[in-house]
């Protein structure tokens, strides 16, 4: 449904909500009933028709919805105006999974023919976004000749951009035109004492400008940016990079600032720092987060607006499910070769069964949010899922390359991040030193949730004090964990087991009793 059916029908447009979401401070919770009001993890009773109807298929804007659907980026725009600490723009590089790199720069025209390719071979690919490998409004004749002739050939697919800020401004009316109606601004500071340690230089009005007056004026035009976004009823989520000592405590005020401007949703990711990099910040040794540290910190923040917290720091050139990348299918020689026939039709029917699977996987977590109701326990605890997609545990311990993480309690499953792992299974063998990684990545988890695992690391989870679930293979992910945690809740009030809390460095000892 269009903006314009809705606003016929009696809805408001689209700024004004998000207006009055910018007056309430932006997207929170109402009340003390922890019901939220718009973002990562709402549905459809939550917010606005209007709204709902732009994120409940965008894998980025719906943490529900990234279980079903796809997403692609093409990279068409290689220059940046600013330089980041914790940026090295990487072309023709295939074996680093983070932003900034890719393996091929696209002309919009090759970039159309490998959206619909891609579209056509994956019904379930809704979204569509320009987000570098430089800055999209730095190279903007590309970038809006890509958004024109992709609204032409595939009008059904959502259209999004990622940017800095630094032009955003500049480009609101063209944003307007083309229907791009999801904004990602990446905000890292609004003090510009902090900013300039961050980034270096800004390219601005035909000058590089230096140090703190170029932090100064990227913010400014940042959040001037972001309010624009607002007035015109743009949705914008905020991606703010989590750097260790120079932005971390930082950013709840960040949260408190793109909140009252109305932003959609806050996305704090870690830093990721690695000499081989080549960026200032690998170079010089700044370290990231831990796991820990970053959900402390979205923790903190959520109180004032809802956290996306399923992110997976995206290549520029990234294609399928987060948390997966088929891009190496979808290579410009293969799509040149291609005969590509958009099915429009086709792609609806296929998305329609999705929603059906949707419904069936929230209709199983009611049910067993339900049995809680009746339990009064204060325990709250994370376990680790092992899966590759819709929703369900669907993947062998020894394949997995990152665990989803969620939250127990009587209030029932949250999800709250996810931990990339190496692969355990090397060749049919598993790999001890693997086997270490994945336990120190959830090692403040009781339990990790697979398909299918071996004997041998399921001693060592055990040991470690994580218990390893297979009972609900191929079950929907939350009602399972549901079920499991009312078992827990019971076999600790039976006196079954010893509940500890597990930490970074904590490890449970003795869990199981001996009920005899």
């Amino acid at each position: 449904m269009t903006d314009t059916a809705l606003h016929d029908a009696g809805t408001p447009d689209l700024g004004a909500i998000l207006q009055k979401v910018a007056e309430h401070k932006g997207c929170g919770t109402e009340g003390g009933s922890g019901k939220a009001s718009c973002g990562s993890s709402a549905g459809p009773a939550d917010m606005d028709p209007a709204i709902w109807e732009k994120v409940k298929n965008h894998p980025c804007y719906s943490e529900e919805a990234h279980h079903h659907y796809a997403r692609m980026h093409v990279a068409v725009a290689p220059a940046c105006n600013i330089q980041c600490n914790y940026c090295n723009r990487k072309y023709d590089c295939a074996n680093e999974s983070r932003p900034g790199v890719v393996s091929e720069r696209l002309t919009p025209e090759q970039a159309t023919k490998k959206v619909l390719a891609v579209a056509s071979t994956i019904p379930q690919m809704t979204v569509l976004g320009i987000a570098g490998p430089g800055d999209p409004l730095a190279n903007p004749a590309k970038t809006f000749k890509t958004f024109e002739m992709i609204h032409k050939a595939a009008p059904d697919i959502k259209l999004c951009l990622s940017t800095n800020g630094l032009a955003l401004p500049d480009w609101i009316d063209e944003i307007a035109k083309y229907n791009v109606d999801h904004v990602t601004i990446t905000i890292n500071m609004v003090d510009p004492e902090i900013g300039q340690h961050i980034y270096p230089w800004i390219f601005w009005e035909h000058k590089r400008v230096t140090g703190y007056e170029a932090a100064k004026i990227l913010s400014e035009r940042q959040l001037r940016g972001l309010e624009m976004l607002t007035e015109r009823g743009i949705l914008a989520k905020i991606n703010s990079v989590m750097i260790p000592g120079i932005n971390d405590q930082h950013l709840v005020e960040v949260n408190r600032a793109v909140k009252s401007r109305g932003a959609f949703l806050h996305n704090i990711m870690p830093l990721i720092s690695a000499p081989e990099h080549g960026t200032v910040f690998g170079l010089n040794g700044q370290r990231g987060p831990t796991a820990q540290e970053l959900k402390a910190l979205q923790d903190a923040c959520e109180g004032e607006m809802n956290m996306m917290r399923h992110c997976r720091q995206c290549r520029a050139d990234a294609v399928g499910l987060l948390g997966e990348d088929r891009s190496a299918e979808f290579t410009t020689d293969k799509i040149m070769e291609m005969e590509v026939e958009y099915d429009a039709a086709g792609r609806k029917a296929y998305q329609q069964a999705v929603e059906q699977e949707r419904v069936a996987k929230v209709e199983a977590k009611k049910e067993e949010l339900e049995t809680l109701a009746r339990i009064a326990s204060n325990l709250k605890l994370l376990v680790a899922v092992a899966t590759k997609g819709h929703g369900v545990i669907n993947e062998h311990f020894g394949h997995a390359k990152e665990f989803q993480i969620y939250e127990l309690s009587t209030a029932g499953a949250k999800f709250v991040g996810h931990r990339r792992v190496d692969l355990y299974c090397q060749g049919g063998y598993g790999e001890e030193d693997s086997l270490d990684t994945i336990i120190k990545a959830i090692n403040d988890c009781h339990a990790v949730f697979v398909a299918k695992i071996g004997g041998c690391p399921k001693a060592d989870l055990t040991a470690a004090g994580i218990e390893p679930v297979d009972a609900y293979a191929h079950e929907f992910i939350e009602k399972s964990a549901i079920a499991w945690f009312r078992d827990y809740v019971a076999k600790v009030e039976a006196g079954d087991v010893v509940h500890t809390e597990r930490g970074d460095a904590a490890i449970r000892q003795g869990a199981l009793i001996n009920a005899a």
